[in-house]
């Protein structure tokens, strides 16, 4: 698996995918990149000291992603990166987590000192399709709820059972409202929920010009369109 890469468009930046303890909730239907996670503490370390060993600091912008949430690297690995920021004289970094952490991520921010673009995901605004489809556990009621927390949601496209009307909502509000933001296109994995390719090429159809000119929102048409993952 690759965990190292250079994100060469829109924000450019580093990115490295590190491995952590499990994910705090775990239970999304979605999702199977949990399945990179650990409870080697020992493991995870050493691993994570080779990837980071990689980043060079060339576009002083660092984006570090795991499969769960940035509180569950370990503290050791968390101290690293800071040293390389200050090393790199890396100028801004990109975290993601869970909305559970929500009350946390004051406590990041202050330990990085630099800013943080903050990414969340998401995956709908739809609260119905979030919390009882997705089984996200991501319950805030409002967009100004999660943007007292939270500056880069990511949604995701092409699940079964969504509508051309809630994904044309769900851009509509990323353009509105945020300064930075990602779509996943889904891709079949291990579980149960499945892609609607129609409406995959419905989306490609009719947004692909207009996002992929969009500097601020990152369109990711396969999973490893940033160059780590499997």
């Amino acid at each position: 698996m690759n965990r190292y890469s250079k994100i060469t468009e829109k924000v450019k930046r580093e990115i490295v995918l590190l491995k952590a303890y499990p994910c705090i909730w775990g239970k999304c239907s979605f999702c199977d990149y949990i399945l990179d996670n650990s409870s080697d503490k020992e493991e995870i370390i050493k691993t994570n000291e080779e990837i980071l060993r990689n980043i060079t600091g060339e576009y002083k912008v660092l984006e570090v992603i795991n499969s769960g949430s940035c509180f569950e690297i370990p503290k050791e690995n968390l101290l690293l990166i800071k040293e390389i920021i200050k090393e790199k004289k890396i100028e801004r970094l990109f975290l993601e987590s869970h909305w559970c952490y929500k009350n946390r991520i004051k406590d990041m921010r202050e330990f990085f000192e630099i800013p943080i673009t903050f990414k969340i995901g998401v995956e709908t605004f739809d609260y119905d399709f979030r919390n009882k489809v997705l089984n996200k556990n991501a319950k805030f009621i409002g967009i100004d709820e999660l943007k007292k927390y939270f500056d880069s949601p990511c949604i995701m496209v092409g699940i079964e059972g969504q509508t051309k009307e809630m994904i044309s909502r769900d851009i509509e509000i990323l353009l509105n409202n945020f300064e930075h933001a990602t779509i996943n296109v889904f891709v079949n994995n291990s579980t149960k929920v499945k892609r609607d390719d129609e409406l995959v090429k419905w989306f490609i159809e009719e947004y692909k010009e207009l996002l992929d000119k969009n500097d601020k929102i990152d369109v990711l048409y396969n999973n490893t369109d940033f160059g780590v993952g499997d």
